[in-house]
């Protein structure tokens, strides 16, 4: 279905085109300046660090519903082999197969295009089967340290989760940031906690990839308003899945990606982070969540981690 007045509007509102110059690959990663990032660091009180990535295994979190979406296959190429002759130190090898968005990873800018457009203006054409991203590689990504701020909507609702196929709105962000206790500003990550991974962490791929809790058409503009540098959460998908509107897939990643230029995140871990903010009655961190820099790609798996 040809994409509704409704998504060009609200595309209109969001479209960060030839803010930072034409020539610009970052987007709204350029909010994360020097100064956002002394910022940040003030919000470290005990130095405890929160691993926020999946572990990356065979029986991750693909199903097989995304074609060439792989898990990770990890194959030996070496063990304990003296490559330099008896009696040598021996090295052992290794080497993965895997979909680089298989586990909790960035979507880069170059991941989604609409209307034959990627962020900035630029040609979907760009991407192409041997180049990859010609332009908008995850190897563009400035590095991602900010202040993280955790909205977490499950608890906001006093719920371990959030059910199946519910949309969140730009008033439940509103709920989850006043129960952090702070006001998101330009330049932070927001890391959006719907309780929808205690699936797959339960052993439950399908009940986590489907039907599945997300951000709704509506929140773009939540973002934008704040300058928000990045947003990642705790879903297969990112947004509602099925979609909110019928046959109308991917729209909050068309909006992010393409119009804004802000990289968005999937497969976090959230779960240790909120329950360690909810003791601490803090909601803020330093949050380190640096992008692997393959050249041309589309995106890159992240081993993210929130300072506090």
């Amino acid at each position: 279905m040809p994409l509704p007045q409704e998504f060009h509007d609200i595309a209109a509102r969001v479209n960060n085109w030839g803010r930072w110059g034409a020539a610009d690959e970052t987007g709204t990663l350029n909010l994360i300046t020097d100064q956002v990032v002394r910022e940040a660091v003030r919000t470290v009180r005990t130095g405890r660090r929160i691993p926020l990535a999946l572990p990356l295994r065979q029986d991750g979190v693909q199903t097989g519903a995304i074609p060439g979406r792989i898990n990770p296959l990890h194959t030996m190429t070496a063990v304990n082999q003296q490559i330099f002759g008896p009696g040598t130190v021996a090295t052992s090898d290794d080497t993965v197969t895997m979909g680089l968005q298989a586990a909790t990873h960035w979507d880069g800018l170059a991941h989604v295009s609409h209307s034959g457009r990627l962020y900035n203006n630029r040609p979907a054409g760009s991407v192409t089967a041997h180049g990859g991203a010609g332009a908008l590689g995850i190897e563009k990504a400035a590095p991602i340290a900010s202040r993280g701020v955790l909205l977490d909507v499950a608890r906001a609702h006093g719920a371990e989760q959030l059910p199946g196929g519910y949309a969140i709105t730009p008033e439940d962000l509103d709920t989850a940031e006043e129960l952090a206790g702070t006001a998101v500003r330009a330049g932070d990550i927001v890391l959006v906690r719907t309780g929808q991974l205690r699936h797959y962490l339960a052993g439950d791929r399908q009940a986590y990839a489907f039907p599945s809790p997300g951000l709704s058409l509506r929140t773009p503009e939540w973002f934008h308003a704040r300058d928000v540098a990045a947003v990642a959460n705790d879903t297969l998908t990112f947004e509602i899945f099925p979609p909110e509107i019928e046959d109308l897939w991917l729209p909050v990643h068309a909006l992010h990606l393409v119009e804004m230029g802000m990289p968005q995140g999937q497969n976090w871990n959230l779960e240790q982070l909120s329950e360690v903010c909810a003791a601490e009655r803090r909601w803020t961190f330093f949050l380190a969540a640096m992008a692997e820099p393959f050249v041309g790609a589309t995106g890159t798996p992240v081993a993210p981690v929130a300072i506090l």
